[in-house]
């Protein structure tokens, strides 16, 4: 056995061959470097630096939120497959008790090990996973297969290389074991919407069934469970991480889905440029009524053996570490976790359960955040006593080294929603009846030394007091506050925590930017300058909670991505043709006439020295005039020629004229205008039957300053 040891991290080399047969080239080598050189706390700052999308991918905290959730505890051992530069390695071994880890390149297993020396549980094997299959054990609790699934036909031999691939890793799992997949689903709608294939970096490939053929096949829900079925596998469940499982903050489920308004987090292409053909948030809410959502998720996480009790996650990691959180919805006992001390695991099982909500912090650092929402929620709780909004009950539970937060699971709309509805009908009485209602319950007891700083109106669900009797959300209603984490022991005036709650709301959905903010300025008695100020508070307030460190859109930002609407990808196309468009003037006696002007692609052709233009000339043309570009810009005249005898076109018998500046005394010019022009007079030209006037020139456009910029230089030179 060969093996080689980087810190606490055994790399068996056993079946590595010598050669990485993947490989990224340069930025592997970069990875290498910041693996070495920097730690984990660092790479926040590292990835902002490069402002690279393979720096961004590889070391970005949040691709571990795929499998962080996992029910997972320090007696098990898990098999991740295609463990890469150790995105979610790390994350693994702080879960489970034993972690094995198999890759082709050696370069990738050297970050990884790098990345994580610390870990003493973990074995990366280096090589081929069909040389090293046949010594690993076969008693993994998980298997994971994390964006592997869709090469399995590159190194599984066979017609049916994904059916023989699963079959393969069964058999390294326990009985009640799980394996993992992490795959893009070819019909997300990120796809339809203008986004290339993720692998090929193609438009709508997997849509069209990967008509250029190729090794890398991802699937539909459909085409997955067929090829489960094909190996007898009948115990699976489907999760759907949302945008996409790589930088996933969401996870669904078919027990909970998403409810319209909830998928508005896009534009998510940190690595390459992208179409948008429609608003995807639009189509989701459509795709969520018609219930079609299991179709075009953009990616599935699927689960083979036992489906965990969680139905959904989210994660609040972008942030600073001490804020750090992740929410659950999940069932859990009636009975209090008091109660059920003593008890089996069998009579537990047995209680009857409900769903509850639970929110766990993301390492120590975060433990006195969770610890202050049980804190926020006695605060609250007193404040508004005897007033018309409910604070959703939860209780704080430490079990284990960290605490959690468990909160009561209850049902309704969200205050937004029915200010939605509102809009939607252009009802703006009823709008402002529940924006008062809303205000009348936010100033109760209001100068108490305690504020819900993110009392917005997704955080209020209502729901009816009397299910029996009609309910529109002002009549029969309860108001509940459902979520209180940015809780603080200060008084804050109502009207900053309403604008902020409006402000909110119209920022989460363009659609709402129909109300007048100017009518909500008015009811709450904001100036301008008011207004001005609560938005530096609310910067302010997102720098605190942030840290500092570049959200994921900013990010997106950094790397350079484009987004283009076909309809203004057109416009630039056009208005490029257009800058570039050469258009001709005849002065037949009654000077230049708009009307009577053409352009002159079919009489143009281009050469390696630049433009010529053949163009025929009546002979009751006086004087044409042409117009190089529609925008600022250099020409030099290398040819100018009447029926193939050579014209003057400098010096004192100059058959030009230009409201451009000559640079020198052989043709060049500047033009700082977007309309310059070459007129050339045929004044004492013999015309024959048919006439051509040739002109060669090179032209380059140029921006604005710096065309004035070579006129002044010009101008300066000649006077010298």
């Amino acid at each position: 056995m060969k093996t080689e040891q980087i810190g606490k991290v055994n790399l068996d080399l056993t079946y590595y061959s010598g050669d990485d047969m993947y490989c990224d080239g340069a930025v592997e080598d970069d990875l290498l470097k910041i693996a070495r050189d920097y730690a984990e706390v660092e790479y926040p700052r590292v990835i902002e630096e490069r402002k690279s999308w393979e720096i961004l991918y590889h070391l970005s905290a949040q691709r571990e939120n795929i499998v962080e959730w996992l029910p997972m505890d320090k007696s098990m051992k898990v098999l991740e497959i295609g463990s890469g530069c150790g995105a979610i390695t790390g994350v693994l071994s702080e879960k489970a008790g034993e972690v094995t880890c198999v890759e082709l390149s050696k370069k990738r297993s050297m970050i990884n090990a790098y990345r994580h020396m610390d870990c003493g549980n973990v074995t990366i094997h280096v090589g081929n996973f069909q040389d090293i299959e046949s010594s690993l054990p076969c008693d993994y609790d998980y298997i994971c297969l994390i964006g592997v699934l869709e090469y399995a036909q590159s190194y599984i031999g066979g017609e049916t290389p994904f059916e023989n691939f699963l079959n393969i890793i069964r058999y390294h799992l326990k009985k009640d074991g799980r394996i993992v997949i992490a795959i893009e689903n070819k019909f997300g709608l990120k796809y339809w919407a203008g986004c290339r294939e993720d692998h090929l970096g193609t438009y709508f490939s997997g849509i069209e069934g990967y008509p250029d053929g190729g090794v890398v096949r991802t699937f539909t829900r459909n085409g997955l469970e067929n090829i489960f079925a094909n190996c007898g596998i009948e115990d699976y469940s489907f999760y759907y991480p949302y945008p996409d499982y790589k930088f996933m903050t969401t996870l669904y489920s078919d027990e909970y889905l998403p409810k319209a308004g909830e998928l508005s987090n896009n534009m998510r292409n940190f690595d390459r440029d992208r179409m948008v053909l429609f608003d995807e948030k639009k189509a989701f809410d459509s795709i969520l009524r018609e219930g079609l959502f299991a179709m075009y998720s953009n990616s599935f996480l699927a689960v083979i053996g036992g489906k965990p009790d969680i139905c959904y996650v989210k994660y609040s990691n972008d942030r600073k570490r001490e804020y750090r959180i992740r929410t659950e919805i999940l069932p859990v006992s009636l009975t209090g976790m008091e109660d059920r001390r003593g008890m089996t695991t069998e009579e537990k099982n047995n209680l009857p359960k409900i769903l509850a909500v639970r929110k766990y912090p993301l390492g120590a650092e975060a433990d006195e955040h969770v610890r202050n929402i049980d804190v926020a929620y006695r605060k609250l709780k007193d404040r508004y006593a005897g007033g018309e909004l409910r604070i959703n009950r939860c209780k704080l539970v430490q079990e284990g080294a960290h605490p959690y937060i468990e909160l009561e699971y209850i049902t309704g709309v969200t205050l937004a929603e029915l200010l939605d509805a509102a809009l939607e009908r252009d009802d703006m009485e009823r709008f402002m009846l529940l924006f008062r209602k809303y205000l009348v319950m936010l100033d109760y007891h209001s100068r108490q030394p305690v504020a819900d700083f993110d009392l917005i109106f997704s955080n209020i669900l209502i729901g009816a007091k009397d299910a029996a009797k009609p309910f529109d959300g002002l009549e029969n209603s309860v108001w509940t506050l459902i979520d209180y984490e940015w809780t603080f022991g200060k008084q804050v005036a109502t009207k900053e925590l309403a604008f902020r709650a409006v402000y909110c709301y119209l920022l989460e959905d363009e659609r709402r930017n129909k109300l007048s903010l100017d009518l909500i300025l008015q009811e709450l008695n904001i100036t301008d300058e008011d207004a001005d100020e609560y938005r530096a508070q609310e910067k302010a307030f997102q720098r605190f909670v942030t840290g500092h460190h570049r959200s994921m859109v900013e990010l997106r930002d950094m790397i350079g991505r484009r987004c283009d609407r076909p309809e203004e990808f057109l416009e630039r196309i056009r208005l490029e043709e257009m800058r570039r468009s050469i258009q001709i003037y005849e002065d037949r006696g009654q000077g230049f006439q708009e009307e009577t002007s053409y352009f002159a692609e079919e009489y143009l052709m281009e050469e390696e020295q630049g433009l010529c233009l053949s163009l025929p000339v009546d002979g009751d043309v006086r004087q044409i005039r042409i117009d190089p570009a529609f925008a600022d810009c250099i020409v030099r005249i290398r040819e100018l020629k009447w029926n193939d005898r050579d014209m003057v076109w400098n010096g004192k018998n100059s058959v030009l004229s230009t409201n451009g500046t000559a640079l020198d005394d052989t043709g060049s010019f500047v033009f700082s205008t977007e309309d310059p022009n070459l007129v050339v007079s045929l004044a004492g030209q013999t015309f024959e039957k048919t006439n051509v006037l040739k002109i060669c020139m090179e032209r380059s456009l140029i921006g604005r300053e710096i065309a004035r910029d070579v006129e002044s230089a010009a101008k300066r030179r000649f006077r010298l």
